[in-house]
């Protein structure tokens, strides 16, 4: 459960450019306290853009050689076969597909477009960065290296990354990884306001804090870090997996190919 009556949130920075190996738990420990530090019950969101340069996950597109699954999935898509290659190599099975589009499913179960590649802001659109390998992990071992901002907390790290949405127009950031609050609010078996048994309300609230943090760090103002202030919580911290709907209970997963399928 999490809670709120006022929050504050901003952006911070200070931040340098992060490269494949770079410190960032450190770098934005720098960065923190520079800007004021943490206090207990703040929640950091970080961009997984930053966490993949530092975890080296970048991929020079003119390295790779599609497939012929690639070269056939570029055929009907329309986009570059090198990019396709590198996307089925991050997923597990193709959801969706179209002129210019391509949504799969990752390998960490997400469901997103291009399984969360991406060229903008990384070596002019010839460099292709995939996502962490470990979402979770991540921010698990950066919120050990802040703790001593936040006096040792309760103090939550999320990583989000920017996706489409089925059905309604224009993207929004979500939570990808999550540590040291729940991801979800959890209000089944509960009572409303009028004695009415609650059977299915339950709240993304990690994807909430990392949509609200993309309004101050922006898309193009290379600000990677925000820090959430007047949260509160409890409950088990259950990562970001609790967000991913099983594939059973996902209609918009009906009818999707495996990986090794495509073709």
């Amino acid at each position: 459960m999490i809670r709120a009556t006022r929050i504050e949130c901003w952006a911070v920075p200070g931040l340098p450019e992060v490269g494949p190996g770079g410190d960032l738990a450190h770098l934005g420990e720098r960065a923190l306290a520079a800007a004021g530090g943490l206090r207990p019950w703040d929640v950091v969101v970080v961009t997984s853009k930053v966490v993949s340069k530092a975890e080296g996950l970048e991929t020079l597109l003119s390295a790779v050689s599609p497939s012929t699954a690639a070269l056939e999935m570029a055929g009907r898509t329309g986009q570059d076969p090198r990019l396709v290659q590198v996307v089925l190599e991050e997923s597990r099975q193709v959801v969706r597909s179209g002129p210019g589009l391509l949504v799969t499913e990752t390998r960490h179960g997400l469901i997103c477009a291009n399984a969360g590649v991406d060229r903008s802001n990384v070596g002019g659109g010839e460099v292709a960065l995939r996502l962490p390998r470990d979402p979770d992990g991540s921010a698990a071992g950066l919120r050990s290296a802040w703790l001593g901002l936040a006096a040792g907390g309760p103090l939550g790290v999320v990583i989000s990354d920017t996706f489409g949405r089925p059905f309604r127009e224009g993207s929004v950031n979500v939570a990808i990884g999550v540590a040291g609050l729940p991801a979800l609010a959890d209000h089944r078996g509960q009572l409303d306001q009028r004695g009415y048994l609650l059977h299915a309300s339950t709240i993304g609230s990690a994807d909430e804090i990392a949509g609200l943090a993309e309004l101050v760090m922006g898309k193009l103002d290379g600000l990677p870090l925000a820090v959430v202030r007047g949260l509160r919580w409890e409950g088990p911290e259950t990562g970001a997996a609790a967000l991913q709907r099983a594939g059973e209970r996902d209609v918009f997963r009906y009818g999707a190919v495996p990986v090794g399928e495509v073709g």
